[in-house]
Formats: C-alpha cells, sequence, structure tokens
C-alpha cells in the first residue's frame, strides 16, 4: 500500500467517526467541499422532468416530447446552453423507476454529461427519492419490504402522483441500492454533483410507521434516555410497546412528550440518511458535491411536518434547493423574500440554488443574498405551460443580469457576510409549538431586513460561537436548556447586547413551563401566572425594560406586536409579513442593546432592503441593495453611513448595476471617524456598492 492509499483510508475512518458521533451535524464542524466549488459561478440548466419514463406515466405531454428529449443530450443543445451564460447543467438520471427501467435515459445522461464536459459545464445527477413500483418491482420484488405502509386507508404516495411510492429509507436495502445509483453518476458518468430530490417529502410523518421505523424509534428512546430518565420523560421505562403518536399535519402547541420525541427522531434520521450518502459519495470522489432539496425558511414548522431540521441536514450538503418562499410585495405591502433561507445557507457554509427565470426581482435577490450564484434560468422542467419548440427564452432583461454576474464575478467570490445581530432559532422553540415562536421571530427577522440592520440567523449550534456579534435576539425562545441560558448569561457578561421578547426562556428543552423565567437574571422581570396548557400564556402588560448587566445591555420586551396576526396552525408566511405595529421599537431596542454602535445606517425606503459583505483577501466591502418596489418606481438619494475596519482608510467607491450600462467610479465621499458616508443617487432593481481599502 502507498501512502496515498493510506492517507484516503485514514480520511474515510475519521470522516464515518465524525459520521458516528453526530459531530458533524450538531458542533459546526468543517465538512468536505469540492476544490471547484468556492468560486464557482453558478448559472444553472435543469432538464430532470423531461424523462420519456416519467413523462409518459405521468400523462399531459405533447407529442413531439420524446423529440425534445433527444435533442437533451446533444452537442448542438449544449452549445445553446453555453451561449446563454450557463455554467451548469442539472442532468436527468435516476427517477426511482429502476436501473433497468431507465437504462437508456441513464445512457443520455451520460452523453449529455460527456458534451458538458466538452463546453466548460458542470453536471449534476439528479436522483429522486420515490418509488415508481410498477417498474421498480419487477426489476427488486424485495423493495416492496421498504415501502411505508397504508396510512389511514391509503398509500403513502408523491401527491396525486401514486404511482411513486414513499419508502422508509433508512431501510439497508434501499440505502444498498441507492449506493449503487450514486456509484453509477460518481464513477461511470462522472458527474460534479449529486441532487437529491425530494427531500421535503420524503421523511413525511406517515413514512415513520413503517415496522422498521417503529423498531428504530425505540431504540433512539433507549440509547438517548437511562431507564430513570424514561420514567421522568414518559411515566415509564419499557419503551418496548411504544407506537408513532398520531399525526396531524395542522398544529399549535406540540405538548406530547411522545410525539416531541419522535419529532426528533425523525430529524436525526433524514439527517443521518444525507450523512451516509455523503460520506460514501465523498469516499468514491471527494471532488463531487451533495445537494439536497429541503426547501427553505419559509414559515412551515419543518421539523413537524417534513422531519427536516436544517441544522442537523445542512452541515452534509455544499448546496441546498429551495421552491418554498416567495418574493416580491404582497397586496398588503408586505415584502416576501428568501433572505432568511440565504442568511441560513451562509451559516452552514451552503449555497442555494433557486429558479430565477421567472422574475428579474429574483435574480436581484440571488445577487445580493446567495453566495456565488444566480440560479435556475432555464430548462425543461416546466412542462405545464410554455412552447416547447422554443424552450429556454430569456427576456433582455435577463440576459443583462446574467451577463453582469458572470463579467462582474470578482465581487462575488470569497465574500464573507458582516452581522452585528444573530436571532437564534433554537430546535425545541421551533419544533415543538408552530405559532408565536414562528411569528415573534420571523417578524423581528422582518423588521432587521426591512430596517437594513445586519444580521444572521443561527441556530443551537452556533449559540456556542456568538462573541463575533454586538446583540443576540432570542424573539419569543420558549425552550432554553441551562447550558444555553448560561451561554446567554456569559455573552452579556463579556459586554454583548441581548434583546428578549415575550415568554423567551419560561420553558425547559421538554417545554414544560417553568416558576420564572431562566433568565429572570438578566429581564429583571417575573413571568405571568401559570395556566394549564390549554390555555396560551398572556402577554405582560408592562412597557419596555432596559437594563445594563455589567458591560452588557439587556432589552425585555412584551410583545412583538403583528399587524396581520397569524392564525394558530397555519405557516408564518405572506401576508403576515407585514411589519410589526411596533417595528420601530424592535430597531431601537437594537440599537440600544448594541451600545449604538451598529456597523451601518441606510436611510430608504421600507421596501429597499441591503446584504453587507467583505471581501478581506481583495481589501473591499460591499452592499448590495435591492429594491422590492421596482415595479412602481426607483428608490432615489439612499444615504449612507459605514463604519470602516480598523486601521483603514477609503480609496474608491464605485457603483454597479446591471439596470444600466455604465459603471459609476470615483464617487464622492465623506470620511471622518471611523465611517465613510455617500449617497447612491438611485436603486432602480439593484445596485451593488463597492467599497476599495487601502
Amino acid at each position: 500500500m502507498n501512502n496515498k492509499f493510506l492517507l484516503r483510508c485514514l480520511v474515510l475512518v475519521m470522516a464515518g467517526f465524525l459520521f458516528a458521533t453526530g459531530l458533524q451535524a450538531q458542533s459546526g464542524t468543517v465538512k468536505a467541499e469540492p476544490k471547484w466549488v468556492d468560486g464557482f459561478p453558478v448559472v444553472m440548466i435543469g432538464n430532470w422532468d423531461i424523462k420519456p419514463t416519467f413523462r409518459r406515466r405521468v400523462g399531459a405531454n405533447p407529442v413531439w416530447i420524446d423529440e425534445i428529449f433527444k435533442k437533451e443530450s446533444t452537442e448542438e443543445q449544449v452549445k445553446k446552453y453555453k451561449d446563454m451564460g450557463a455554467t451548469m447543467v442539472m442532468a436527468f438520471f435516476y427517477k426511482g423507476f429502476g436501473l433497468n427501467a431507465e437504462k437508456e435515459e441513464i445512457d443520455a445522461t451520460r452523453r449529455l454529461v460527456a458534451n458538458c464536459k466538452k463546453y466548460g459545464l458542470k453536471t449534476g445527477a439528479y436522483i429522486g427519492s420515490t418509488l415508481p413500483f410498477e417498474t421498480f418491482f419487477a426489476e427488486v420484488p424485495e423493495a416492496k419490504e421498504w415501502v411505508a405502509p397504508d396510512y389511514q386507508g391509503q398509500p403513502v404516495t408523491y401527491g396525486s402522483q401514486t404511482f411513486r411510492k414513499l419508502v422508509y429509507f433508512q431501510h439497508e436495502g434501499y440505502k444498498t441500492y441507492i449506493k449503487r445509483v450514486l456509484k453509477i453518476a460518481v464513477e461511470d458518468i462522472k458527474v460534479d454533483l449529486i441532487h437529491f430530490d425530494n427531500s421535503s417529502v420524503q421523511a413525511i410523518a406517515p413514512v415513520f410507521y413503517h415496522p422498521l421505523a417503529v423498531q428504530h424509534f425505540r431504540e433512539f428512546l433507549t440509547k438517548k434516555y437511562t431507564p430513570e430518565q424514561l420514567k421522568q420523560r414518559l411515566g415509564f421505562s419499557d419503551v418496548r410497546y411504544v407506537e408513532p403518536p398520531t399525526y396531524s399535519k395542522s398544529i399549535g402547541i406540540l405538548h406530547d412528550p411522545l410525539s416531541q420525541e419522535w419529532t426528533d427522531f425523525r430529524c436525526r434520521q433524514l439527517a443521518d440518511y444525507y450523512g451516509e450518502m455523503a460520506q460514501y459519495i465523498r469516499s468514491l470522489n471527494p471532488e463531487v458535491a451533495v445537494e439536497c432539496n429541503p426547501h427553505g425558511l419559509d414559515g412551515r414548522n419543518s421539523m413537524w411536518n417534513e422531519s427536516v431540521d436544517f441544522a442537523r441536514i445542512l452541515p452534509h450538503t455544499n448546496y441546498f434547493w429551495t421552491e418554498g418562499e416567495q418574493t416580491g410585495l404582497a397586496d398588503n405591502g408586505a415584502l416576501l423574500s428568501k433572505i432568511r433561507t440565504f442568511k441560513m445557507a451562509r451559516t452552514f457554509d451552503n449555497r442555494v440554488f433557486i429558479k430565477t427565470n421567472d422574475s428579474p426581482l429574483k435574480m436581484a435577490e440571488a445577487l445580493a443574498y446567495n453566495r456565488e450564484g444566480i440560479g435556475l434560468i432555464g430548462g425543461m422542467e416546466e412542462m405545464d405551460g410554455g412552447n416547447y419548440h422554443t424552450p429556454l427564452p430569456l427576456t433582455q432583461q435577463q440576459k443583462d443580469y446574467i451577463r453582469f454576474f458572470k463579467d462582474h464575478f470578482d465581487y462575488y467570490s470569497g465574500t464573507t457576510n458582516i452581522a452585528d445581530v444573530a436571532v437564534l432559532h433554537t430546535f425545541n422553540s421551533m419544533a415543538y409549538n408552530n405559532d408565536r415562536p414562528y411569528q415573534s421571530t420571523f417578524l423581528f427577522e422582518q423588521s432587521l431586513i426591512q430596517g437594513k440592520v445586519p444580521f444572521d440567523v443561527i441556530f443551537d449550534a452556533q449559540l456556542k460561537n456568538i462573541d463575533r456579534y454586538k446583540v443576540l435576539v432570542l424573539a419569543n425562545q420558549e425552550c432554553l436548556t441551562n447550558e444555553q441560558q448560561e451561554l446567554v448569561r456569559s455573552f452579556v457578561r463579556k459586554g454583548g447586547g441581548l434583546v428578549i421578547t415575550e415568554h423567551t426562556s419560561l420553558y425547559n428543552a421538554w417545554h414544560q413551563r417553568k416558576e420564572n423565567f431562566g433568565l429572570a437574571n438578566l429581564i429583571k422581570v417575573k413571568a405571568p401566572d401559570w395556566h394549564d396548557r390549554r390555555t396560551l400564556e398572556t402577554i405582560l402588560p408592562i412597557p419596555e425594560q432596559r437594563n445594563a448587566i455589567g458591560k452588557g445591555r439587556v432589552v425585555y420586551l412584551p410583545e412583538v406586536i403583528p399587524s396581520v396576526p397569524k392564525p394558530t396552525m397555519v405557516p408564518m408566511a405572506g401576508p403576515y409579513f407585514k411589519l410589526a405595529k411596533n417595528h420601530q421599537q424592535l430597531i431601537d431596542a437594537v440599537q440600544w442593546a448594541s451600545g449604538n454602535d451598529l456597523s451601518l445606517q441606510v436611510e430608504g425606503p421600507e421596501t429597499v432592503t441591503m446584504e453587507l459583505l467583505k471581501q478581506e483577501n481583495k481589501n473591499r466591502l460591499l452592499l448590495h441593495l435591492v429594491n422590492y418596489n421596482y415595479e412602481k418606481a426607483p428608490a432615489e438619494n439612499l444615504k449612507v453611513s459605514l463604519k470602516i475596519p480598523a486601521g483603514k482608510k477609503v480609496q474608491k467607491l464605485t457603483l454597479l448595476s446591471p439596470d444600466r450600462k455604465t459603471i459609476a467610479s470615483n464617487l464622492d465621499f465623506k470620511q471622518e471617524k471611523g465611517m465613510i458616508q455617500f449617497i447612491i443617487p438611485e436603486v432602480k432593481l439593484y445596485e451593488l456598492a463597492a467599497i476599495e481599502l487601502k
């Protein structure tokens, strides 16, 4: 054995150890990343649903659909993609009908990938998670054991496409088969990326009524708790006869302890599945990127409904898809965006795949908030409209944005975000209460978005590294562990600012009510009287409280007051994003908690948002601005005041935008007391201010 082989074996052993202990998912351990990912501009074409096997079975196709598929893998078509500005093609590969049933299409994928390589395009291989059983059972009869049993008298399928059954993905037989599929994609076809689709569907709750899942749930409980802890948790220690609780898609507060544990179990199973698949892919070729499709922070309780805990899944991936969040202005003026999801992606060192070919605003949003990617600019996956003879039309504006992104990619690579504020999403708060934690947390974030305050979205593991922030926001994060409470206290003792709302820290990790706030020594407020579990907690009828605690500053706000209250058991989305009635109070609280020391102030309309980034190796600050009201009016004369890093001076200020043909260089600015002040004359849709330092 040579040294390289021994080194590779050691790497694989260590990766397996990290996976087994959960360190990759829980402690922020740096994950493997192919060398090409960092600094690669993603401009994507996708065509996974053009596969004849799928199109014929799903129906509603034009008679010329087969001819279109034949063209998709040709050199002529790939050249068109290249001419459009594409850098990546997400290829049809494996839909789940079976390797034999899809052999001709897999061969076509091989030709497509070869042609893409000829033109310098990266390729991803689509892998579905459903089981079209009519062909698959003929190929693998034992797969009947993988399928989720009927739930409430109905088969567990992919929506109305009843030929696509769902399986218990942790069945060893299923995982072994998927690894066969992965091996072909990685070693035979030699793709650059694996795209796992349907991540928000494959682990819906009914899947976990599979007998093996029930067995795994019982094992999970015995490994997580001692017999004494189980008795405290459930009232008994023998879990041999425990069955999964009844599932209801709409919930308010999740009181049942078994339902809480089942949620944690389901999230762990899905994350462990992707961890195992990612480890296997990287053992075959560490230069293959891993991506899945769990959607994003769209206001749903994804932990309860889909077993999707982003904090556990995303440490395994390099990219992920989101298709859920809307972008634009609602009828009531609420600003809708994917900003939270983009921020979450940065927290977990991911990049986001999104569809942008239907909206210039989505392209602008991607330029401002995504990392090194403008998204999906076209493809034959759109089978429900359009002229199939002339696919992939791009408007001139879209072409301008794609060209701008590629021509000025130097401004989009190697960036890190600047954030004064961290908004915490704890698993136990967000998984066990579908209502006030979502309303308060998302509305507080909405105020930071529209108030143009630099912030990050963080999760449980990141709480251990919050010293980089000036302010921590806990917006009705009810369930805090003793360890989390001590981390918050330590942050304040060191001089950090803290903003707490409503019932933060009033519950433990099991959503059990405490006699008083766990952080009562910081907020100096007594908890409301206890009611039985059927009654919502009282909002304290007191004014805002501000306290200086040692070097730190603490603000308690009795309520984030919604302009449009979210009804119970519905997602926090759409019109409910209208700015809180006490929006300015939220911003003022953050400002005071920071010691009036925020990095940025932008005076402009609330429909203009910003993202502040830095490129340390290029000695550059970048301020991105997006006008969500662009269809009605440009934003004019925005006043900017921005903190400059210590010891630095501004050398040059440049404004760039795909909305105009010229670049505004050497703009006037004023620099004093560590700040730069300047005016941006106009933001039509998207503007980038580049500040060169020396």
